[in-house]
């Protein structure tokens, strides 16, 4: 499991100036250029506003190859997650072009800041002169875009603004490459196989690997199992006292199938600590489960949020994918769904899951009702109908996104909904209704054009700026539907 899944961004800052200035102005009241250069510096990595999301790398102003070589070992070294660059005035581009060259293929954000207005009326006077030098940014910047075309660094983006504006773009961007870098530390558990009931669900585990990060673990049912079983009487007894206290339990449960229930539960996420799984894919519909095990664990143990990992249905691993990258993003609880059908009388569609969905926000207990799975009450299982928290999903707006892989290449799609206020209404489904902010018919008739899968992540807030600079990162294709 990766262990960093806590921490703060880390990012390089590669600031680049000029050694032919860095000495003018010997005796000026402002310093030299470099004295100026270096105040500039010191004010902006050492303010609360950056330093209160981001943990910063930084050697010293760049102005000689000896200086980026350090900067370079020292990136590299730190391990992080990214690389803000910047021309502090016109520079020449020989260290610039080097370090496109050299530096380990990494994000990098190339920002460009503007001032509001200049610090001097004219140049007539040297001390304004040695100003107007250092406020050149822009030249600086043309001239080293020719390189970034000419290079092309793949994971490179641009951005322009003042101060304040770049550090909201810094910051959109940094949450953004630290998932890249988690995902590369990150494994995914599949339990047991892929999903033969829906084909369009599969990825290529080697692409996967080597294009996304995460690798796999084959997890078997047997293996499954022997986690129920393991689990110790202190155990079972605690998290069925939670679950008790916690929420509601409807008059028809069998206390039996319950417990047997809450077993399966906590035996998912025994197999996530043993195996070191960030992102548990559950293949839930296979009867080799229910034959062996005798039931579908209905609970979402609280081991996954404190570890900052997911559990989803379905032997979905793009699915499983996308709802770790919002947990990553966000830090909130972040549900699946599917959508079942419109109504367009109300311009809403309704969605969601059987099987475990996460449940514990602690602000929607009473959404939280302890109820049979009806679905499969008239089978013959062992357990048949034993319960599950059928939680009407908190309402608000939301990010609602997937993640799709297509001949290689991967497809994520994201747009904004409402969940609605209401009753439970879906038996055996954690669900709710959904007023998407793009009418309901365009949407689902512009993501069936794009062609996906049936399965999406939802996670309270906006985070579309976050998944373009995640896509942007990670070489997938990006649709916004708004």
């Amino acid at each position: 499991m990766s262990n960093n899944k806590h921490r703060k961004p880390k990012a390089g800052l590669l600031l680049l100036a000029s050694p032919r200035f860095k000495n003018l102005g010997i005796g000026l009241s402002r310093g030299t250029y470099g004295e100026r250069k270096t105040k500039e510096v010191e004010s902006v990595i050492n303010s609360d506003s950056l330093r209160s999301f981001l943990d910063v790398v930084y050697t010293d102003i760049v102005y000689e190859r000896e200086d980026l070589d350090k900067a370079m070992i020292s990136f590299f070294s730190e391990k992080v997650d990214f690389v803000i660059a910047e021309f502090l005035s016109w520079s020449e581009d020989f260290v610039w072009i080097r370090f496109l060259r050299d530096m380990p293929d990494i994000p990098v954000l190339f920002v460009n800041p503007v001032k509001e207005r200049m610090s001097f009326e004219n140049t007539l006077d040297e001390d304004d002169f040695i100003d107007y030098l250092c406020s050149g940014t822009l030249v600086g910047s043309l001239e080293a875009s020719g390189s970034v075309a000419r290079i092309e660094r793949k994971q490179l983006k641009v951005i322009i603004g003042t101060r304040d504006e770049l550090t909201k773009q810094i910051r959109q961007f940094a949450v953004a490459a630290r998932v890249k870098k988690i995902l590369s530390q990150s494994t995914i558990g599949l339990l047991a196989n892929y999903n033969e009931a829906m084909w369009s669900t599969y990825m290529d585990p080697y692409n996967l690997f080597t294009r996304v990060g995460p690798e796999i673990r084959f997890i078997s049912y047997s293996t499954y199992a022997d986690a129920i079983t393991a689990i110790s009487n202190k155990e079972f007894a605690d998290y069925k006292g939670e679950l008790l206290t916690k929420y509601k339990i409807m008059d028809d449960v069998e206390m039996e199938k319950f417990e047997a229930s809450v077993k399966a539960s906590i035996g998912l996420a025994k197999l996530a600590s043993q195996y070191n799984v960030d992102v548990m894919v559950f293949n839930d519909i296979d009867t080799a489960m229910f034959k062996l095990i005798g039931l579908r664990a209905g609970f979402y143990h609280p081991y996954f949020n404190e570890n900052h990992s997911v559990l989803v249905p379905e032997a979905d691993i793009g699915a499983g994918l996308i709802t770790y990258v919002l947990k990553l993003l966000s830090g909130k609880h972040v549900n699946f769904i599917e959508p079942f059908h419109i109504e367009s009388d109300f311009g809403t569609f309704a969605g969601g899951h059987a099987g475990p969905n996460d449940h514990n926000d602690p602000a929607y207990t009473q959404n939280v009702l302890i109820a049979r799975d009806v679905r499969f009450a008239k089978t013959s299982y062992k357990y048949a109908g034993a319960p599950f928290a059928w939680y009407r999903i908190s309402p608000g707006r939301k990010t609602m996104a997937q993640l799709a892989e297509e001949n290689g290449k991967y497809k994520l799609i994201c747009t904004l909904v409402d969940s609605l206020e209401g009753e439970h209404l879906l038996a055996t489904y954690s669900h709710s209704i959904f007023r998407p902010v793009v009418p309901v018919k365009e949407l689902f008739e512009r993501i069936l054009k794009i062609g996906t899968t049936q399965h999406f992540a939802l996670v309270d807030g906006d985070f579309r700026i976050e998944l373009s600079m995640f896509a942007e990162i990670m070489g997938f294709e990006f649709y916004e539907i708004k």
